[in-house]
């Protein structure tokens, strides 16, 4: 009796999980995405380990990782007021179509022996300019196929299981494709997992909304999108926690070669395997978010999972064997994607449609154009002290700033369609 009560909750747990697949036009999306994220993140190994194999320097990483972010934080504003006045679907479409030209002319050049790391850092400041449009456009566009709003937080919960699952897959294959045909083939395959999006974008079935003819200037339409931003303290709350941990939390993603390397004495298997394991641990932290039913205690959700990324950043910085790493990635990547994801959610519940757009920017803002300004610090942090260090220096940093701000989110109550 108890095993069929238990089986019962199962299937009734899997369904509340999966209940944003009911929708066509979300099924198609989630399908392209998957596919092309997983390109994504092989070609985000690969270009690691090339920059570090090329060049042996953690501040060169660390520079390369500000150039292709800090288009994010120089253009995102912009870019969503565009996600307001304009289709969405349209501007995906070209977006795709631009990243997918990006990696076709990275293959060429590393799969002809002739990529310097010059080449790099222009071709990871080109799609840091298209990831600034395309990544507020993306989130903002959930709603558009997602017809029930009390599934959006299911829907916003399974893309990042989308992102992180790749984020798991990704790295491995490309640690795999590393070893036996180089970093060309991931930037290569990473170009033909374009084409999967693209293809679903163009497949869907959109209802058209009314939008905003979008007379005034883009300057003014700016301005009111982040006057009705920090005018709410929940949603000012949650920008300044994504920022803050994008700062000096996300950066020990950019000095992941120098880990595998120098201090476990691996090779690219080693990489792929850190890089997987985090990835995995942030997949759980989606699933564990999709099994909500609804964005109530969020907030204290967020304090929890401060205290788990602070736990397992620590411990990763001073573990020398490869098994206790992958434990401790695995413990972070659940703790930040926890908090990011979290916020994500809240925003999108909280916000009004016709600023939808614009807030969306101002996380795409905190969460990647942030990360640059941690990406270069981390690196000349690293350069001086060393990394163990400069993991433990960020993970305290962190841990302080996320416990003040998201104190103030632990008793949130979210009223949908309220700016709080």
């Amino acid at each position: 009796m108890e095993l069929a009560k238990s089986i019962v909750a199962g299937k009734i747990t899997f369904r509340l999980i999966m209940r944003a697949f009911q929708y066509r036009n979300y099924r198609l999306f989630f399908i392209g995405q998957s596919l092309s994220l997983l390109g994504t993140w092989m070609q985000h190994t690969a270009m690691s380990w090339l920059v570090y194999r090329l060049t042996g320097s953690a501040l060169l990483l660390g520079i390369t990782g500000f150039a292709g972010l800090i288009p994010s934080f120089l253009l995102t504003p912009v870019a969503g007021v565009f996600a307001d006045r304009l289709d969405r679907r349209r501007l995906l479409i070209w977006t795709q179509m631009l990243a997918m030209v990006q990696a076709l002319v990275l293959s060429g050049l590393v799969l002809t022996n002739t990529v310097k790391i010059w080449h790099i850092i222009a071709l990871s400041v080109m799609l840091g300019v298209v990831n600034a449009f395309d990544v507020p456009v993306r989130h903002s566009f959930v709603v558009d196929i997602v017809d029930n709003r009390d599934d959006l937080g299911n829907a916003i919960a399974l893309n990042s299981s989308m992102f992180h699952g790749a984020r798991f897959v990704g790295p491995a294959v490309a640690g795999l494709l590393i070893g036996t045909l180089g970093e060309g083939a991931c930037f290569f395959l990473n170009a033909l997992s374009y084409v999967a999006v693209i293809i679903a974008l163009v497949a869907m079935r959109i209802k058209s909304r009314d939008r905003k003819p979008g007379r005034n200037p883009i300057l003014q339409e700016l301005n009111e999108g982040l006057d009705y931003a920090f005018s709410s303290p929940p949603i000012k709350n949650v920008l300044l926690l994504i920022g803050l941990v994008s700062l000096v939390g996300m950066p020990y993603t950019v000095l992941m070669p120098v880990f595998a390397r120098d201090i476990l004495g691996g090779g690219p298997w080693t990489l792929g395997f850190l890089m997987a394991s985090s990835g995995l641990g942030a997949f759980a932290g989606t699933l564990f978010l999709a099994a909500l039913r609804d964005a109530a205690g969020l907030g204290r959700v967020i304090y929890a999972a401060a205290v788990l990324f602070f736990a397992g950043l620590v411990a990763f910085s001073l573990s020398e064997t490869l098994w206790l790493s992958m434990m401790c990635l695995f413990i972070a990547g659940f703790g930040l994607v926890a908090q990011v994801a979290s916020g994500n959610t809240i925003l999108q519940t909280i916000v009004e449609e016709d600023k939808r757009g614009r807030i969306m920017s101002l996380f795409n803002m905190a969460f990647l154009g942030m990360a640059p300004f941690g990406n270069l610090l981390a690196g000349g942090l690293a350069s001086g002290i060393g990394v163990p260090s400069t993991l433990l220096v960020c993970a305290v940093v962190c841990l302080a700033g996320s416990l003040k701000f998201a104190g103030k989110l632990r008793s949130l109550k979210v009223l949908p369609g309220s700016p709080g």
